[in-house]
């Protein structure tokens, strides 16, 4: 067994371990959380060793990089997510190998996957991206939450893409778990008329435990699998 294989294994244990733990503590069933392994500027090879040890879904932040891998691991069955910023003139390019796109998070966007999807022939599943920071904070990207319902509504009626749910990433220098208490409900309001879009995509490495407390339904974890990123070239 190779040292890198090694690695992935003891790495993977202790992060399923976290949610084993995470789920126990909020009462849920371990069945309620998914993995997504973030596979951002690791090798092909490394996703080839995680679909082995029994990943399914693997995220990615950019386009370029992404759809190579996704081509290059074709035959592994896995579901791909896009979860980096997506620009519109890219969203339809996208949509060619993404199972799911995690950040969608203004109109533009919409129409541009739609295309994509019909051209692929493969129906898309969309999680709106919402914006946690506060008001007047520097803004990662997201939706406001008081525009989601109006970009829910676009989603549906886009052909070839499903409303799944929501993702979001707790600001920098706030307690994670009060800002995922904001997601929690947002979602809650958009399930009241869209009851399909159970998908809660919230936390990380370092704030997986918060996010399944207030709901999460898949967590999105990169260096503690994969360990430190390497050097962009």
């Amino acid at each position: 067994m190779s040292a890198r294989r090694d690695e992935l294994v003891a790495n993977l244990d202790a992060v399923r371990r976290r949610i084993d733990a995470a789920c126990a503590d909020a009462g849920r069933d371990r069945g309620e959380v998914s993995l997504v392994v973030v596979t951002k500027f690791f090798p092909a090879s490394d996703v080839r060793i995680l679909a082995d040890l029994g990943v399914t879904d693997v995220g990615e932040n950019r386009h370029q990089e992404a759809e190579a891998k996704a081509a290059e691991c074709a035959d592994l069955g896995l579901r791909w997510h896009f979860i980096g910023g997506l620009q519109s003139n890219k969203a339809a390019a996208v949509a060619s190998y993404a199972d799911v796109v995690e950040s969608v998070d203004r109109a533009k966007l919409v129409e541009a996957l739609s295309r994509g999807a019909h051209t692929r022939g493969h129906e898309v599943d969309v999680l709106l991206q919402v914006g946690l920071d506060p008001p007047g904070a520097d803004h990662r990207s997201g939706a406001a939450p008081d525009d989601v319902a109006e970009l829910a509504r676009r989603v549906e009626e886009a052909g070839m893409l499903r409303l799944r749910g929501l993702m979001a990433v707790a600001p920098l220098g706030e307690e994670p778990d009060d800002a995922f208490a904001r997601l929690a409900e947002v979602h809650a309001e958009l399930l009241r008329d869209h009851p399909g879009a159970t998908v809660l995509s919230a936390g990380m490495s370092g704030d997986l435990e918060a996010a399944i407390r207030r709901g999460a339904t898949h967590v999105r974890v990169g260096s503690a699998v994969l360990g430190p990123r390497p050097a962009v070239q």
